[in-house]
């Protein structure tokens, strides 16, 4: 009898720790799901990725990446520029985690668009930017052309001081300068001139050289360079949102298939309401919920 009743206790002991491990939380985290609430059997994705690509969307993701690696220990994010097509290139070879880009896929040749998933994150306005002495605020579309195809040479021309235009281009391959050829300069071939790869580069280049003109996102402007009217209309988040600012695009995270793991979490961390309710503002973007309008790959824009 008393063998039956050490056997039995032995097994019911058992059975208490199976059933112990099972409820562990080992390896789970509480994780704030995409409405807001605690979704306590997630399990938090570990490892390794990396983002290449637009230098426009590269301050969002640095910083996005910063904060989600100090609150899941055990994830790395390498976050990278090199511009739209370098990120378009290497998702769609499967070189990278997610490719970032100012970009359609669809208006990049030579890239298969029908293969890789967009994941539009924020919108980003852009605009011409000038040396803060060369006397000028506000310019007409017109002339905005002609100073970038090289019929305007002077600033005194547009009101300015007499001091001759140095234009700054950024590198092909450039998704912020593909959109502002196209939606600034109407798709008119700029004057052949210097050309930086990097957006900080040129922030700081334009800031430094007398007369100089280039054209940055929003998140780059400060108080070093001045951020150019065109027609009038000052270039911020209000005028982008009804298209009255019409320079401006999407900022696109491109992965090749549908994506899993430490690359979805990273980029629904993204799109969470606390991200694009703080940080994306914060920076100098625009949140995807804020916008009154919508435009597709061939540039239709339409009212939402």
């Amino acid at each position: 009898m008393k063998k039956r009743v050490v056997a039995l206790f032995s097994m019911l002991l058992v059975f208490a720790i199976v059933a112990a491990g099972c409820g562990s939380s080992k390896g789970t985290d509480s994780k704030t799901n995409a409405d807001g609430g605690n979704d306590k059997t997630t399990e938090t994705a570990k490892g390794s990725i990396t983002a290449v690509g637009s230098t426009a969307l590269q301050p969002l993701v640095d910083e996005a990446a910063n904060e989600y690696m100090s609150n899941n220990q055990g994830t790395t994010i390498n976050v990278q520029g090199g511009g739209s097509g370098t990120g378009l290139s290497q998702v769609s070879e499967g070189a990278v985690d997610i490719g970032n880009s100012d970009i359609f896929a669809e208006e990049k040749d030579g890239i298969d668009s029908s293969k890789i998933v967009d994941h539009k994150v924020a919108v980003v306005g852009m605009g011409p930017v000038v040396n803060k002495e060369v006397g000028v605020d506000n310019i007409t579309k017109e002339q905005l052309i002609g100073i970038f195809t090289g019929k305007i040479k002077n600033w005194k021309d547009v009101g300015g001081k007499d001091e001759k235009i140095v234009v700054i281009n950024r590198a092909a391959g450039s998704g912020t300068r593909a959109i502002f050829e196209k939606l600034a300069l109407d798709g008119a071939t700029p004057v052949q001139a210097q050309e930086q790869d990097s957006s900080g580069t040129v922030q700081k280049i334009v800031s430094e050289t007398p007369g100089a003109i280039s054209y940055l996102a929003f998140s780059y402007f400060n108080s070093n360079i001045t951020a150019l009217k065109v027609d009038g209309i000052e270039p911020t988040q209000a005028t982008v949102e009804t298209n009255d600012w019409k320079i401006w695009a999407y900022e696109h995270m491109y992965t090749n298939g549908e994506p899993t793991g430490l690359t979805k979490d990273f980029i629904d961390y993204i799109l969470s309401p606390d991200v694009q309710s703080t940080l994306i503002t914060k920076l100098g973007y625009i949140p995807m919920t804020g916008m009154k309008v919508e435009r597709d790959a061939s540039g239709k824009v339409t009212n939402k």
